[in-house]
């Protein structure tokens, strides 16, 4: 049998998805159940424990398929990306209502009612998915309200599909000074790959969510000098987004956050440890 990159094929020697019978060998194959992520943000283990390392994270209201559950825990292939993995089995539901609306501010906030004075409940970052059921407006300011009468500051939700086509270089900007963590795909803390991904997914493109995954086969290859707002630029484990071709936008753990910096001095500064870059690409 074919050996499969794990994080992107659901399997094990005692269950598999339904797509991989014929491929892999497993006492059994499923077609899994559908849910919904109800936290602001969970992390995707590569094992049911939580002392392991994040691979990566998913948002409130993104879609999964339920493979497996025990012990507290559920595995799960994400919808968006393809990414399998462990999470929690408090952190999904059944899935409802389909989102309507996405946040495209960094980060937002969820109120009890459509009113800024309350308490809040909780944070919800870019990329987060919500169903909203109504609108209404409170001392001047506008509110979208959730089903369950929740609401968020209407300037923070876009419909699902507004920011298609749009520049994804400036929905990656919005993340500066974003705390840098590995494995986070959030406004709350964000790395290089999920910077990128995250990005392009706003704007309504696709894109893997690893480093290796994007330099293999997101967009295609092209050479520095052809560089140009948008562009990649890879380094062994690294990715970088191109504002200009002398300017690269990145998370990064340098600063430990997303930041701005000039793309030769970041050459010079990252050569030490990781080499040379080892190749551009454009994404599309």
């Amino acid at each position: 049998m074919t050996m499969l990159d794990r994080r992107l094929h659901a399997y094990r020697p005692d269950l598999a998805e339904a797509g991989l019978e014929g491929k892999v060998e497993a006492t059994r194959f499923v077609s899994g159940t559908p849910a919904r992520i109800g936290v602001p943000v969970v992390a995707l283990r590569p094992q049911p424990d939580l002392a392991r390392g994040i691979d990566t994270e998913l948002l409130y209201g993104e879609d999964v398929t339920i493979f497996d559950r025990a012990d507290g825990w559920c595995w799960v292939k994400a919808a968006a990306d393809g990414y399998v993995g462990y999470l929690p089995e408090s952190a999904v539901a059944e899935a409802a209502s389909a989102p309507t609306h996405v946040v495209v501010s960094q980060r937002t906030f969820l109120y009890p009612e459509p009113e800024l004075r309350k308490p809040y409940k909780t944070v919800l970052s870019m990329g987060s998915r919500v169903h909203i059921a109504g609108k209404t407006e409170a001392r001047g300011n506008h509110y979208l309200v959730l089903d369950d009468g929740t609401a968020i500051f209407s300037k923070h939700l876009q419909p699902l599909g507004a920011l298609d086509g749009q520049d994804y270089v400036d929905i990656a900007a919005r993340f500066l000074e974003t705390p840098y963590l590995w494995g986070g795909r959030s406004g709350l803390g964000i790395d290089c790959s999920g910077l990128v991904q995250l990005a392009l997914q706003m704007t309504g493109r696709s894109a893997p969510r690893d480093t290796d995954m994007q330099a293999a086969g997101l967009g295609e290859p092209i050479e520095r000098s052809d560089v140009r707002r948008g562009d990649l630029v890879f380094w062994k484990g690294h990715v970088a987004i191109f504002e200009d071709p002398e300017t690269i936008i990145h998370a990064n753990g340098h600063t430990m956050s997303v930041a701005r910096e000039n793309f030769e001095a970041a050459v010079e500064r990252i050569g030490w440890l990781y080499e040379q870059p080892t190749g551009y690409r454009r994404p599309f």
